[in-house]
């Protein structure tokens, strides 16, 4: 079996490029043959206001590899990246670890947020640590999502990463039964750290993806981040975070207090720094996710997450066995205050919260893509 990967830009440290590397790895390991095809020119700096530029561009890149590309038995690529190839007869697989009208959806205009964190965006902004978004630029990103949709509805078949995505593809109009829910893992190096025992002094952990411009910083919850960092000023704090803004990151490291930050650290090397601090408080104050690896990454180091209901959170996290989720700060607040008072508590949610990562393995998902794989290429070998 030969499956052509469709990318849109080489390592971007996102989400999606540590899956799409994920599954081809483990792909191989079933003697899947892979071959990732890239834009002849890197396209990742360009502005977002020039978005459709950039997608003719990469679709031109690709069209000019047609021949080779058609070559495979399945062309599978990242939301709309499979589009030049749906007139063809080869069987496209569009995968969706989230959708930009997600995006678009829950991310709120700076005078729209909540009273609690508005004032912390305003002061990031005085302060020169972030830009507001041009809303100018919501345009792009609205004719990326009707892209995207476009392809959901003809390609082959599609991956929701969880049933939140599956909903949000079948209320755009997406046939259900295309739509096959396989969730997204995690790498086989965060299973191999050693358990500890839960630390004495628990720490409050934020893992993930901080962007460089002011849409995305909303969408991880940049405000509501800050905003429960400084409630809890008296509390060991820390931050890893893939970030290329350096002046969001100086600020952090500057102005919150009791608060060490790591930047771009290898991933690989994520899981040795967290093992250590097991039973603390793992926050993930995101309005979108369509996944979200940080959590099932947080809770395979035994941290106990506190998160607002996105992603595949609805679907695993169970409110006082393995996690909590919220709905507003003060909720947060609340649970994070009560952890940080509760050891047997941390140590009862931690043992579940380990258990429940373990169900994110990469062997998990290999095995769901070669049974898509199948089904498309030889139907009726599956009942």
């Amino acid at each position: 079996m030969k499956v052509a990967f469709i990318h849109n830009e080489k390592k971007l440290g996102t989400g999606a490029h540590y899956i799409n590397d994920l599954m081809a790895s483990k792909l191989r390991e079933d003697g899947v043959e892979i071959k990732n095809f890239y834009p002849r020119i890197s396209l990742a700096d360009t502005p977002v206001h020039l978005g459709g530029l950039k997608s003719i561009l990469f679709f031109y890149s690709l069209i000019e590899r047609r021949k080779e590309i058609l070559k495979y038995n399945i062309i599978q690529g990242t939301t709309y990246t499979p589009l030049p190839f749906l007139a063809y007869s080869v069987p496209v697989v569009s995968h969706f670890g989230s959708t930009t009208r997600g995006f678009i959806k829950m991310t709120p205009s700076a005078n729209r947020l909540e009273r609690a964190t508005s004032k912390i965006w305003y002061k990031l902004k005085k302060e020169g640590a972030i830009k507001e978004l041009n809303v100018k630029t919501r345009r792009p990103m609205r004719d990326i999502a009707d892209i995207e949709e476009y392809v959901a509805k003809r390609a082959t078949a599609v991956i929701a990463a969880s049933e939140y995505v599956k909903k949000e593809l079948i209320d755009a109009g997406v046939d259900s039964e295309k739509i096959h829910l396989i969730h997204n893992a995690i790498e086989d190096y965060w299973f191999t750290t050693p358990t500890l025992p839960i630390i004495d002094t628990p720490r409050i952990v934020f893992l993930g993806r901080l962007g460089s411009d002011a849409f995305t910083l909303k969408l991880k919850g940049l405000d509501r981040l800050i905003h429960l960092y400084q409630h809890f000023s008296d509390v060991p704090k820390l931050t890893f975070s893939i970030t290329t803004n350096k002046k969001l990151a100086a600020w952090m490291r500057s102005k919150i207090p009791n608060h060490a930050m790591w930047a771009n650290l290898p991933k690989d090397r994520l899981p040795a720094y967290l093992q250590p601090f097991r039973g603390s408080i793992l926050f993930i104050p995101s309005r979108y996710e369509g996944f979200s690896l940080s959590l099932i990454e947080g809770m395979s180091q035994g941290l106990i997450p506190v998160i607002y209901p996105v992603g595949v959170a609805p679907e695993i996290i169970h409110n006082g066995e393995n996690g909590f989720m919220v709905s507003s700060q003060a909720e947060a607040i609340e649970k994070v205050d009560m952890l940080l008072k509760d050891a047997s508590l941390r140590e009862l949610l931690s043992v579940e919260a380990l258990k429940t990562a373990h169900k994110f393995s990469s062997d998990t998902i290999a095995r769901e893509l070669m049974k898509l794989y199948n089904h498309i290429l030889e139907p009726a070998s599956i009942q």
